[in-house]
């Protein structure tokens, strides 16, 4: 009744509101298509805007930092280029101590007059091969517990045979009481004849260089710039404690994996749009990170845009369409009072339009109908009600013939092989299977006895086919006395040995439970068979007809959902939930009934 009342609130009263209706939705659905292509061209093009232009600033600060790492790449060239330090780190055993201390003086005096000019360098190293170090300040000491030929600057520029090398940001740790985070440039010296190693000039660049160049870029309220190198370590992060502390994690895999410039995450309204930028100097990534939802600042605007613009629209449709329908309305109104009349019971109601339109064959054929109609209900709801009467007997009196010849043959069987218990026990299963059928001409049984009609019929199953198959049942003892349709369950569980289990390979189960629920009593008949798939459980009927001889039910799936939609209506019956090797749940739901 319920439903009835909502259906009749939305239904149009009218053609008149049908027609204004369909012209209103019709052009509120084309704006609402416009506008949303609309909204996504502006947003696409927005975005693709807001990539190509972060894709600059990120080359922007890949330029910045490759002429920084050219320029001091020229600057540690030019000393290692000096003919005072070649000499003090190749000809020292030839060299007296006051020509080698000379030579120490003039090279510290070089590397601080460029440390002197360059703020932004934090200390300018050479360390020989043969254990010497000069440093750029006299006063300057190493670390005693640390080994510079251990550390990875050193072995990666004799590696890299003179070739600029740049870490990733770390702290320095080669200088006593100085630990300040830095990023190393470090280059190998060789001899002009015979490239013979001399040692390695160490360069440490302020880390805030690198962080300033970043900070520099804007990329809305929320973005920001970091940089990763080519093995994916990160050497500037605007929140590096967080990064340190695992607080905070970027997508480095992606970054290093992706072939193009840029990349969105699916992160609703965090998404992020990533662009990433390749430094050619020294393959680090630049990576500018934006938030998808700052890009178009001006969603609520186009929202309010759109709404007027409907109520615009609908207004003017309503009016036109009301205009037009007004005419073609009043011959249908006349005609649908007529209707009224007619479902009061008056069938001597005549309607006189005399038009010839649709309308006027309408009324026309509305007056010959209504002569019909009185003897066409009768008749059919005799006809109706005989034949549900006639369904019903049928489907009870339905028993699978095959299923009884194959229990006697494997009777015989059994007999034959000199198996008396086996034989004592299938006979009386079948003899308690066949009058539980019966039951005395009743239609309704209780749970108790469908139980008991359905243990019967598993435990011949389960002596034909052996080790094929086993069985549970769990039922509520609770709802044992409520009453049911008789032989409900086997049907179904024909149904999973013949179409479930037995072309399955291994051990089949099938397990019947049962309990009580608001909604009523649920009986389930569960399989591990092959499962069906979402089209096999939408003609599960028709795969039921069309099963193979002797190996579908007489009575059938089919027929067991209609028996309970006859009996108590359509909110009862069966429900199948599958899955293609996993097997088959088949939900009986029944009413209470005492």
């Amino acid at each position: 009744m319920k439903g009835n009342r909502i259906t009749n609130y939305f239904r149009f009263k009218s053609i008149q509101s049908t027609i204004a209706v369909a012209f209103s939705c019709l052009i509120v659905v084309t704006i609402m298509v416009i506008a949303w292509m609309s909204y996504n061209l502006s947003t696409d093009a927005v975005k693709k805007n807001s990539r190509d232009y972060t894709y600059q600033l990120m080359g922007q600060v890949s330029s910045n930092i490759d002429s920084y790492i050219n320029y001091m790449d020229n600057t540690s060239r030019m000393l290692l280029s000096s003919y005072d330090i070649k000499e003090y780190l190749l000809k020292q055993i030839f060299l007296g101590e006051t020509r080698k201390e000379e030579l120490k003086q003039k090279i510290s005096f070089q590397l601080n007059t460029v440390l002197n000019t360059r703020k932004d360098i934090s200390s300018v190293l050479i360390f020989g091969t043969n254990g010497e170090f000069i440093p750029y300040n006299e006063n300057i000491k190493l670390n005693p517990n640390v080994d510079p030929m251990e550390q990875s600057w050193y072995k990666k520029a004799i590696e890299a045979k003179g070739k600029v090398v740049i870490s990733s940001a770390h702290v320095q740790n080669m200088i006593l009481n100085d630990y300040n985070q830095v990023i190393s440039l470090s280059l190998e010296l060789n001899s002009e004849v015979g490239g013979e190693k001399l040692g390695v000039l160490l360069v440490d660049l302020n880390y805030s260089v690198i962080s300033d160049i970043c900070n520099k870029i804007k990329l809305g309220n929320k973005g920001y710039v970091f940089i990763v190198d080519a093995q994916g370590n990160i050497v500037y992060h605007p929140d590096q404690q967080l990064i340190d502390k695992n607080q905070k994690t970027e997508l480095i895999s992606e970054i290093m994996r992706t072939p193009g410039s840029s990349f969105v995450t699916s992160e609703g309204k965090n998404s992020r749009m990533y662009t990433i930028k390749t430094s050619q100097s020294t393959g680090w990534k630049i990576v500018g990170v934006t938030y998808v939802d700052q890009l178009v600042s001006n969603k609520q605007e186009l929202k309010t845009y759109t709404l007027f613009g409907g109520v615009v629209f609908l207004i003017i449709a309503v009016i036109l369409s009301f205009i037009l329908s007004l005419r073609i309305s009043r011959p249908i109104k006349h005609l649908e009072r007529s209707m009224k009349e007619v479902e009061k019971g008056n069938f001597n109601i005549r309607v006189d339009i005399q038009s010839s339109n649709e309308i006027g064959h309408l009324s026309a054929r509305f007056n010959r109908m209504t002569i019909e109609i009185k003897e066409l209900m009768v008749q059919n709801m005799m006809e109706q009600e005989l034949k549900r009467k006639s369904e019903l007997q049928a489907l009870q009196a339905q028993i699978n013939p095959h299923f009884l010849y194959n229990t006697l043959d494997s009777i015989i069987w059994m007999a034959e092989s000199g198996k008396p218990k086996e034989v004592i026990l299938m006979t009386a299963s079948l003899a308690k299977l066949f009058r539980l059928s019966i039951s005395k001409g009743q239609e309704f049984i209780t749970i108790a006895n469908e139980i008991e009609h359905i243990k019967n019929y598993l435990t011949i199953q389960k002596m034909r086919y052996k080790s094929k198959m086993d069985y549970e049942i769990n039922v509520d003892n609770l709802i044992l006395h409520y009453k049911l349709p008789k032989i409900i369950l086997q049907p179904l569980v024909e149904n999973a040995i013949y179409h479930g289990i037995r072309n399955k390979e291994g051990i089949g189960s099938i397990q019947i439970t049962g309990i009580r629920k608001e909604k009523g009593i649920l009986l389930q008949v569960i399989d591990n068979g092959l499962g069906m798939s979402k089209e096999e459980i939408q003609n599960i009927y028709q795969k039921d007809r069309s099963s193979e001889q002797g190996s579908g039910s007489g009575i059938g799936v089919q027929n067991v959902d209609l028996r309970i939609k006859l009996h108590y209506g359509e909110r009862y019956g069966l429900h199948f939930e599958s899955e293609i090797g996993v097997g088959t749940t088949v939900s009986v739901w029944l009413p209470i009934v005492e």
